[in-house]
């Protein structure tokens, strides 16, 4: 197994210089925690990792710096680099990933700009990433898509590897429908599709995996099972996966000789005073002038505090480019003057404010040194500070104020949660913080270290790619039941040399696409030309078994060859014949439940009620897909009081409940009508579970195959009524090439016909 890295930056930086390239390792938490992750070479299981992490070098290089560029990359990091222009990045990186995604997904939608051009760059850059990756993925590659920058990576890999493990992770958080529906429609649905081409996406927090799950629900309309996406092709499962930091990292840095003699200084310059410490990068998510807003607070309210504290605030520059950042840097430096000059005296400086990077050496002290971190973003991911704050504690003192908006404060309930937006909370937090007895920050800390232990960096990237293994385990198994290869080779073979041919079609979902209204899916003249050619050959029998009312189908098929069975076995017309009831059943207990159904027409706009002889149809394709299923659960709940004591049933379809009578279905038809046959070759073809009683009613030796990946009953799966309809083309094209042609004699080893040969024939196919 290889495990395949794409990011929008590699570990490690190049800066072009007068002096030539020069390399350093990236300084981002994700890099260096998943760097953490890949060099210890092997899994948690003891297995050795191979990997290769592909990315963007961190600037622009000339040609001939690029071959030096790739030397470093593939001997000191095993990576990849993927070379992009300055321009095009102002528009990709700087232009749509920092100046829409990040401010939206972060609900700074008043900062967000919504630029055609950028947008176009951003597919373009993905895909210039999709085609690094295409020249190099191997089959049983396992790759691993990083952050908001490649979201439509997943699925411009798909359409090349259908079958690879593809995972995804989102580092920042993703927004409430409510702020993601201020994209254009156009973007959104693209962002989705191309993050469900994926095989499993990962959230830092519950929150942002359920906002995504909405907005999947709302944007492209796919309904999940608990967490999981079950889509034409493939089935995508979303969850939930806390990032940790290297905690033995910090741990043993923070205990080091060297960090003692930093603290031990850092506690000389600032003796008698307690410290509060804070480092960021320049960003307005991070709360930054909201953070010395609360500190000024707590001064004012606090005199007695006045030299008796300092807060040392930290910030490393960030995307020099974007206006609204040196805008920000402006207002911060103004922010803490006023502090300075409100509170300062000639003993006592109230802040120390650094605008710069800290080492990791550096900022490790800082951690062990202060007495109260101040983490207070306006809206994180994750927000990794925080942990490493936690880990670089070895006397498990101090005390860690946390935002509630920050995804890490889902995790460490035992540190003061503010609400960073009030100075009031800011103040009061930090009243504690400094006030809170040394046994209680051991007994809050320790809890943490425990925590943080336990599930650090390598967990959490070891149960991501044990659950993306997972997720290629399940796919397998479907991609064993699908109607491909040897399997499609047989079966054609089986119905070619078959004497007489039974064939049993579902209409809806299976032969033609879902529609909004249901009145509007009459079939194309496509359709009707192949169901004749295919009913017209010698030795075929082809059914349109339906939940549809006979009054559709005799509209539509009653000039054809074939059979009709109407409201999912209810009635049966036989090729040539009349329809007859197969069940004698009264229609009495509508009068009760079609007022039930009314009502939720009613509380659901765009739903309707659809009124067969025997069945009532509540249909909510058209309706808000977020209240539709709602809806639709209460609609369950209410009709499963009603229906208790007299017969009928409900069933569930795709966007529709139907109440029909007990006692009839699709299995029931199929069994009376293939009584009157002695078919040799049976096949059934449906797309829901009004289909499974079909499977499970046909001969062992018959052919079943659901549409859509679904638990079934079914032997085979295909992936949509265009396969459905390419295989009746290649089953009708064989026996008219068999007719056409002398006749032949049954290859050695083919399988028997009739259903006496049921067994062997499974066997084959278990084989294939």
């Amino acid at each position: 197994m290889r495990l395949v890295i794409v990011s929008n930056r590699l570990p490690f930086t190049v800066s072009p210089s007068d002096q030539g390239l020069v390399f350093r390792p990236s300084s981002g938490g994700v890099s260096t925690g998943l760097w953490s992750y890949l060099e210890r070479g092997t899994t948690e299981s003891g297995e050795k990792l191979d990997f290769v992490w592909v990315g963007w070098p961190g600037a622009s290089v000339t040609t001939e710096q690029e071959q030096a560029v790739r030397d470093h990359a593939a001997h000191e990091y095993k990576a990849v680099p993927v070379f992009l222009a300055q321009e095009h990045m102002d528009r990709f990186y700087d232009g749509f990933c920092n100046k829409t995604l990040w401010p939206l997904f972060h609900y700074f939608s008043t900062l967000t700009h919504y630029e055609e051009e950028n947008w176009l760059e951003f597919k373009q850059v993905n895909r210039v990433f999709a085609d690094t990756l295409l020249e190099m993925l191997q089959p049983d590659d396992l790759l691993w898509v990083h952050d908001y920058h490649l979201m439509l990576v997943p699925q411009m890999v798909r359409e090349r590897f259908p079958d690879m493990p593809i995972g995804f992770f989102l580092h920042i958080p993703f927004p409430s429908f409510e702020v993601f529906r201020l994209l254009p429609r156009a973007w959104r649905v693209e962002l989705i599709e191309g993050l469900l081409g994926s095989s499993l996406i990962g959230f830092h927090t519950h929150d942002y995996t359920r906002d995504f799950l909405t907005s999947v629900l709302r944007t492209v309309g796919h309904e999940h099972q608990l967490g999981t996406l079950t889509l034409q092709d493939h089935a995508v499962k979303v969850d939930t996966f806390p990032m940790g930091v290297d905690f033995d990292r910090f741990a043993r840095a923070a205990a080091s000789p060297e960090t003692e003699t930093r603290v031990a200084e850092l506690r000389r310059n600032c003796q008698g005073q307690k410290v509060i410490f804070s480092v960021d990068r320049l960003d307005y998510t991070k709360g930054l002038i909201n953070r010395l807003e609360g500190y000024d607070m707590f001064l004012k309210r606090n005199p007695q505090w006045h030299g008796k504290v300092v807060f040392v605030i930290s910030v490393a520059p960030s995307r020099i480019g974007v206006d609204s950042y040196q805008e920000m840097k402006q207002e911060l430096e103004r922010k803490v003057g006023q502090i300075v000059g409100a509170y300062g005296t000639v003993e006592w400086t109230p802040l120390v404010y650094q605008f710069r990077h800290l080492g990791f050496d550096e900022i490790v002290a800082l951690y062990r040194f202060c007495d109260v971190a101040l983490i207070t973003p306006l809206r994180d991911g994750m927000n990794l500070v925080a942990k490493e704050f936690v880990a670089s504690r070895p006397d498990q003192t101090g005390v860690l104020v946390i935002s509630e908006m920050a995804g890490a404060a889902k995790e460490m309930g035992e540190a003061l949660i503010i609400n960073p937006v009030h100075s009031g909370d800011f103040a009061q937090a930090l009243e504690q913080a400094l006030e809170m007895p040394v046994e209680e920050q051991v007994r809050r800390n320790r809890l943490l270290q425990d925590r943080l232990r336990r599930y650090n960096v390598n967990r959490w990237a070891e149960e991501f790619v044990q659950g993306l293994l997972a997720t290629d385990r399940t796919e397998a198994a479907r991609r064993a039941r699908a109607l491909v290869g040897n399997a499609y080779a047989s079966l054609i073979r089986e119905h070619r040399i078959a004497k007489e041919r039974a064939l049993l079609l579902d209409y809806d979902g299976t032969l033609v696409p879902f529609v909004k209204d249901p009145k509007m899916a009459h079939p194309d003249p496509e359709l009707v030309e192949l169901l004749t050619t295919l009913a017209s050959l010698p030795g075929n029998e082809v059914a349109i078994v339906s939940g549809r009312p006979r009054r559709d189908l005799e509209a539509w098929f009653g000039s054809l060859p074939v059979s009709l069975v109407a409201e999912h076995g209810v009635w049966l017309r036989p090729r040539g014949g009349d329809w007859r009831m197969l069940k004698t059943i009264t229609t009495e207990w509508k009068e009760s439940l079609r007022p039930i159904l009314q009502l939720y027409v009613d509380r659901l706009p765009g739903a309707l009620l659809e009124e067969k002889e025997f069945s009532l149809a509540w249909h909510y394709r058209k309706a808000d897909p977020e209240l539709a299923s709602q809806r639709a659960q209460e609609l369950l709940d209410d009709l499963s009081g009603f229906t208790r004591n007299i017969d009928v049933q409900v069933l569930e379809g795709n966007k529709v409940l139907e109440v029909r009578n007990t006692g009839v279905s699709k299995g029931t038809a199929a069994v009376e009508w293939l009584s009157d046959r002695h078919a040799d070759f049976i096949l059934a073809i449906g797309d829901d579970w009004t289909d499974e009683d079909l499977f499970r009613a046909l001969p062992p030796a018959a052919h079943s195959v659901r549409v859509g990946l679904a638990s079934t009953a079914a032997r085979y799966h295909l992936g949509s009524h265009h396969e459905v309809r390419a295989l009746l083309q290649d089953l009708a094209a064989g026996v008219a090439a068999k007719v056409s042609a002398p006749p032949l004699e049954p290859a050695a080893g083919a399988p028997v016909s009739g259903f006496a040969s049921g067994r062997a024939r499974e066997t084959a196919a278990r084989i294939v």
